[in-house]
This record gives C-alpha cells, sequence and structure tokens, in this order.
C-alpha cells in the first residue's frame, strides 16, 4: 500500500440533526491529484474543514501526512497549503502586498526571505505580470491563482483546493488546471474538491465520489470508469442473426440503435467466447467493442445527479 497523504476511519459531522458527514473512510496515496467528487451539500466542504483543523469531528479520526488531527494541528497546517471556499483579499491593494501582508502573519516564515517568495510564488501561478496590479482589477480566474500563490508561499507537501475553478470562464478554469498538472508534477499531494467533469478527468489521477454525506466509491480514476457496467457492441450486417447469438448468452440486446450495430449488456459474458459464436454462426462481424459507462454516467449512477460540464 502506499504512503497516504490524507486517512480517514470514520470520521462523522453532525450539525444538530443533520449528519453532514457519515463515516467517512477516506485514503488519499502520497503524490495523487486527488478528486474528491459529489453534488453540492454532501459534505465535500465540511469535511475539508474537518481535514484542516477549522471544525470539530464529531465522531472518527482522521490522520493528514501521518499526523492525527487535529491534535497535531500547529505540526500539520504548515506543511499543508490550502484554498477553501474562495481567496479573500484587500482590494485595493496589489497581489504582491496582498501576499506580502499574508506572509507576515505567519510567524514561521522568515522576513529576510519574504520579498524572494512571494516573487517566486506569483512567478509560480503566472502573475508576475500583474504583481503590482491592485486585485480589484483581477479577473476572477487571476483572483483564484493568487490565492494559490498564497498557499504556496512556503514549501507545501499537500494542497487543499476547495472548488478552486467555481465560477471561473473556460480561460480561467484553463490556467487553474495547468497550474494544478505543474504542482503535481514536482510531487506535491493535491486534493480537489470539485463537481467539474473536465476538471476531474484532465487534473486528477485518484476520486472519491460523496453522496449525502457518505463516500461511494474511491480509488484511481482508472479504476472509477472501469468499476461500470460492461457494454458490448457488434457492428455487423446480420443483425438480427447477431441479436439471436446474444440472446443465447442470456444477453438482452438494445431495442433501438443503428441498423447495423447490435448493442447489450455484457453481464459475465467474455467477450471472446461471443466473437466466436458469432462467427461460428455466420455472422459477419464488421466490428466488435466492449465499453464502459463514461465518467458522467459512473458520477450520475452513484449520486442520482449530473455533473457541471465545463470544457
Amino acid at each position: 500500500m502506499p504512503e497516504l497523504a490524507i486517512e480517514t476511519h470514520g470520521l462523522s459531522k453532525r450539525f444538530r440533526s443533520q449528519l453532514a458527514v457519515d463515516g467517512l473512510d477516506l485514503a488519499v496515496p502520497q503524490g495523487a491529484v486527488f478528486g474528491f467528487l459529489g453534488p453540492n451539500g454532501s459534505g465535500k466542504t465540511t469535511t475539508i474543514r474537518m481535514l484542516l483543523g477549522l471544525v470539530a469531528a464529531t465522531a472518527g479520526e482522521a490522520r493528514v501526512l501521518g499526523a492525527e488531527m487535529p491534535r497535531r494541528l500547529d505540526a500539520v497546517l504548515p506543511r499543508v497549503g490550502a484554498l477553501v471556499e474562495g481567496p479573500a483579499f484587500s482590494p485595493y491593494l496589489s497581489g504582491e502586498a496582498n501576499l506580502r501582508r499574508f506572509d507576515a502573519a505567519d510567524r514561521r516564515a522568515p522576513r529576510t526571505t519574504r520579498a524572494a517568495r512571494v516573487a517566486e510564488a506569483l512567478d509560480r501561478v503566472g502573475l508576475s505580470h500583474a504583481a503590482r496590479k491592485k486585485v480589484h482589477a483581477y479577473s476572477l480566474g487571476m483572483k483564484q491563482r493568487l490565492g494559490i500563490a498564497n498557499a504556496l508561499l512556503m514549501p507545501r507537501e499537500l494542497l487543499v483546493l476547495d472548488e478552486p475553478t467555481n465560477g471561473l470562464d473556460p480561460q480561467g478554469t484553463r490556467e487553474v488546471r495547468a497550474l494544478i498538472r505543474s504542482l503535481a508534477g514536482d510531487g506535491t499531494t493535491v486534493f480537489v474538491s470539485s463537481h467539474l467533469l473536465a476538471e476531474v478527468e484532465q487534473v486528477c489521477s485518484h476520486v472519491g465520489v460523496m453522496r449525502a454525506g457518505r463516500l461511494v466509491t474511491q480509488g484511481t480514476l482508472d479504476e472509477f470508469r472501469g468499476d461500470g457496467d460492461a457494454r458490448v457492441l457488434v457492428r455487423t450486417p446480420d443483425a438480427e442473426a447477431a441479436r439471436a447469438v446474444l440472446v443465447g448468452f442470456g444477453l438482452t440486446p438494445d431495442a433501438s440503435g443503428p441498423p447495423d450495430v447490435v448493442a447489450a449488456g455484457l453481464g459475465s459474458a467474455a467477450p471472446e467466447s461471443l466473437v466466436a459464436a458469432l462467427v461460428a454462426a455466420g455472422v459477419r462481424v464488421r466490428g466488435f467493442e466492449t465499453v464502459h459507462a463514461n465518467l458522467e454516467q459512473r458520477f450520475v449512477d452513484l449520486t442520482g445527479e449530473g455533473f457541471d460540464v465545463v470544457e
């Protein structure tokens, strides 16, 4: 088993009569870009707040970077950068001045290297050209990147981003997505809370899906894609004969579709056995394919809700 950057066991949070997070068992490998998915209100932000020690758990335990939280809060938080529910900056100060103020508030941040670290963080997120521009003139995407720059003022082993592309236009989304890729390329573990399909598919290596406070699945992105029910597609001019073969294997072909394509749920049938049977029955097979549900369909199946799709 790989070492875990985040690990929880039975983590729960109740607000009066509402159980916001229910028995969460989360495992985020070190070095992963972990997409923490779920509809709005599924418990994602509450989970992040517990991981960062911002709210106390009702039950269960959490470990971040190998240390128990919140008991080891002082030792862990300097190694973690976070952007939760959007950045908050002084609008009439420049991006550089805002970062200097935040850095000065960190008692562990050495004053002598402050200017260099602020400049490096701005460069890292592509904002060097706007360092002296007042933040009220920043686009929303620039503000998000400035928030990430703030999280990177000191070296971080884990970066926690809560809906980092929420409300961004396509260009801003691409900017933040590219930044996440570059951070992951340097070995930083990135934990991204999101409900955006493109963000997950193009950035994340692992996913966990929340529904109504419970974790319904987690694993690698490839495992998540492959867990859906497989289907078989047979392209042939002998559609009726192909249907008969599939029915003989206990499959139920779709009632509608292109006239030269026969599709059905694969179930436990072996694809190679289907191909052999089709050929033996004299079916002219022009194409044979097994496919899994796409990422959006898997999300819908697990949560009952659709993704917001942003290109």
